[in-house]
């Protein structure tokens, strides 16, 4: 399990792996961690120009046959406490006190103790199914039935005290101050062999039994606390730790960050956070009125000097952010490998036929090889934020990526399945996503909504533009956007640099990154839709990313979760930097400002919505020079042949600052309508003139408004007033016609002959 304790096992059935980067220098090790119920041939592959195949990928490695081995996961976060209370101590009192919000209350839980059923069972508390509270006093040998009792009701989604107290001769337990239950329990009490756990207990010495709850302030006693006491701890409301020579741990969880938990009684309980977990929760004594309510509007709200706010800790039975697993193959990338995507591609028996899996991952040039013009940005940020059922039940045939990325079939029950844009098993909204898992959804053959369309998302969205510079004969490089969050600096070595997809999440490193290569007169042709949308981050390890969506401080967040993914109000602020999450424009980087456009809505509609580019400004250089490409006001383009698709203007789009605010029919208090920036040119509209399912239009506060006679996009050319050209063709589907439309083609040409950009 590569160094977390004991945890219970899944073990999962299929053909599942991952590479240990996703992006790799070429001449750099890489290394893939596959499980496989059975046999399989691993080869490494350069994508060719089929986008629809694999006919002409190229093999630069295949290894020897590689056996059946199951590699197991282990998902549940928890707090691992190594030194509990002494093993053999005979209590003469007990209590432990928390803030605790459940997720669910469906089936049994832990929140803390010193349990490992069926061997050694000290003290625990427990969750029931149904929400009653339960609470061990056990010798720390053998279960027994008659050690415990349950009492009293918890309700999912709200903030409640608990106690479980014990004086050496009654216990009792307490909700929100009051006595739910008391019995006599006049027996032998000691902790047993078990490690101290908040949010798990243990089945056979492997942690289990996980909790599905948001914390605050826990806290352990060697006495029976008094009603009174409760009450104190109650009028407390988790922001102040308990005091006196009783307490003997409290976590505070003050350091919302990293995995060490803190013990403030001074005995040095000092606890590890399993499975990473979510921290920047608030808690019960939040006060929302004190965070600007308006999402798209910058706030001088400092979450750490809110004195109402609390230091919550969230615990999930799915947590899984790394599956630990053995490599199980290595390869050196040749040094003058290519720049581009490849795969690790597996190939197995499923169901009598020939199938494969994919692994994807870049290949950058090293940093030491001359440059090429053109650097195309792959939005990998993005194929992490839908990299919804990471172990997906392998298919025969190219899997269809369902509506809204809710993931398809899971190989098991219990395998964690969430992502930007599904929950938790228990409801918890999705803060986090993990680098070292396994992400079909990038797989080169995964398509996306509508069914039947040929759409797509994520990789083979992204591949209509590398083969079309190839067969242009254009030198392009290739690199992840968290490449340029790690190296800001980047961009300096090439004349344009292309942001192409559905490059929707993106890390202020790499947009301040982009912004200052722009300022020092680089150059953008922007090929995406909802660009520059939300903000992520990521930890020092390059391990986990993080994004936060909430939902407005009138939310009922007892309610079921209705609509996307988000949490509660005040969660917006991140743990990896403590800065704001949620949409860009809020952190001071709006995409306007940058790029030129903003995002203003989305379509999860038929193939037939898809709209297309008409022409406002045919006399505009880059429909002219160097190729006249004979254009007239009004004429389309953006689509196949024909008017067919592929078509350009659907899925999600965007629009100037100057088109936002006239779709913007109210302004929220507090906030103001910008001034839109200088010098955007329009040179065409993309317009969609079929209602769909599903549609949004957004204004400028991404509020729902209507569409100006379907005008969804807007393609511009900008000489920005801080430096720094931008072509940007506002729509995920421009990426998708690259290839399909010989003038969308001409009209590519004639922008990189604008930024000095020649093939070769």
């Amino acid at each position: 399990m590569n160094g977390i304790p004991a945890h219970k096992a899944l073990h999962l059935p299929g053909v599942h792996g991952y590479a240990d980067h996703k992006s790799v220098a070429a001449g750099e090790l890489l290394r893939f961690h596959v499980s496989s119920d059975r046999a399989y041939r691993l080869s490494v592959c350069r994508l060719g120009t089929d986008v629809e195949g694999r006919s002409d990928d190229e093999v630069l490695h295949a290894f020897a046959p590689s056996a059946a081995r199951v590699q197991p996961i282990h998902p549940g976060s928890y707090v691992h406490v190594e030194k509990g209370l002494p093993a053999t101590l005979a209590l003469r009192g007990l209590s432990f006190e928390c803030w605790v919000k459940p997720w669910s209350v469906a089936k049994r839980q832990t929140l803390a103790g010193q349990f490992d059923v069926p061997a050694h069972c000290g003290w625990g508390l427990f969750i029931e199914a149904g929400g009653a509270l339960a609470f061990h006093l056990g010798d720390g040998g053998a279960f027994r039935a008659d050690a415990q009792q349950a009492h009293g009701c918890l309700a999912a989604r709200r903030w409640q005290h608990v106690a479980a107290t014990w004086d050496g001769r009654v216990a009792a337990l307490w909700i929100d101050g009051l006595r739910v239950g008391q019995w006599d329990a006049p027996q032998d009490v000691r902790p047993g062999p078990s490690p101290l756990r908040l949010g798990a207990s243990a089945v056979d010495g492997a942690a289990d039994v996980f909790l599905d709850a948001d914390l605050i302030m826990p806290a352990l006693y060697d006495r029976g606390l008094t009603p009174d006491d409760i009450a104190q701890r109650v009028a407390a409301r988790g922001l102040r730790a308990p005091i006196g020579r009783s307490v003997l741990a409290c976590w505070p969880l003050r350091e919302q960050r990293g995995a060490r938990v803190a013990d403030a009684s001074g005995h040095q309980r000092t606890g590890r956070i399993v499975n990473h977990a979510t921290w920047m929760i608030v808690g019960p004594a939040f006060d929302a009125a004190k965070v600007a309510p308006n999402e798209d509007t910058e706030s001088d709200y400092d979450p750490f000097a809110d004195p109402t706010r609390g230091h919550g800790l969230r615990l999930a039975s799915d947590d899984l952010y790394d599956c630990r697993w053995d490599a199980t193959h290595e390869f050196r990338i040749p040094a003058h490998a290519r720049s581009g995507i490849y795969v690790g591609r597996l190939r197995f028996e499923l169901e009598g036929r020939d199938a494969e899996y994919d692994i994807s991952f870049i290949v950058r040039r090293p940093a030491h090889a001359a440059a090429a013009p053109i650097l195309v940005l792959c939005a990998v940020s993005s194929w992490l934020a839908y990299a919804s059922t990471p172990f997906a039940k392998n298919v025969v045939d190219d899997p269809v990526w369902p509506r809204r990325s809710e993931g398809l079939e899971n190989c098991h029950p219990e395998a964690p399945a969430f992502c930007s844009y599904t929950y938790h098993r228990a409801g918890q909204p999705c803060y986090q996503v993990g680098l070292r898992m396994p992400w079909p959804n990038a797989s080169p053959n995964a398509l996306y909504d509508p069914a039947g369309s040929g759409f797509s998302q994520w990789v083979r969205l992204e591949r209509h533009l590398h083969v079309w510079l190839e067969r242009e004969g254009y030198e392009f490089d290739i690199a992840a956007d968290i490449d340029l969050h790690r190296d800001p600096a980047m961009l300096a070595r090439h004349k344009t640099v292309f942001v192409n997809g559905h490059s929707e999440y993106w890390s202020t490193p790499a947009v301040d990154g982009l912004d200052d290569y722009l300022c020092r007169g680089g150059s953008a042709v922007v090929l995406s839709g909802n660009t520059m949308y939300l903000r992520v981050s990521y930890d020092e390890d390059m391990t986990v990313m993080e994004q936060r969506k909430v939902d407005g401080p009138d939310h009922d967040d007892s309610a079921p979760p209705l609509g996307p993914p988000a949490g509660p109000f005040g969660e917006q602020y991140h743990s990896q930097d403590w800065a704001r999450g949620g949409r860009l424009k809020a952190s001071g980087r709006a995409a306007g400002r940058i790029v030129g456009l903003e995002t203003a809505g989305w379509a999860f509609a038929d193939g037939d919505d898809f709209g297309v580019y008409h022409v406002t400004q045919p006399g505009h250089a880059l429909f002219n020079e160097p190729k006249p490409l004979g254009l007239a006001k009004g004429q389309t383009f953006g689509h196949a042949p024909g008017g067919g698709l592929p078509r350009a203007i659907g899925h999600e789009w965007d629009l100037t600052l100057a088109t936002l605010a006239r779709m913007t029919h109210e302004v929220p208090a507090g906030a103001a309508l910008p001034e839109p920036p200088e010098g955007i040119e329009v040179i065409a509209h993309g317009i969609r003139r079929v209602p769909g399912r599903l549609d949004a239009y957004l204004d400028y506060f991404s509020n729902l408004t209507e569409s100006l006679d379907g005008l969804s996009a807007e393609m511009i050319y900008w000489e920005r007033p801080q430096g720094g050209r931008v072509f940007h063709a506002g729509a995920v589907g421009a990426a998708w016609v690259v290839g399909s439309d010989p003038i969308f083609g001409a009209l590519l040409r004639n922008v990189l002959h604008r930024f000095g950009v020649q093939p070769r």
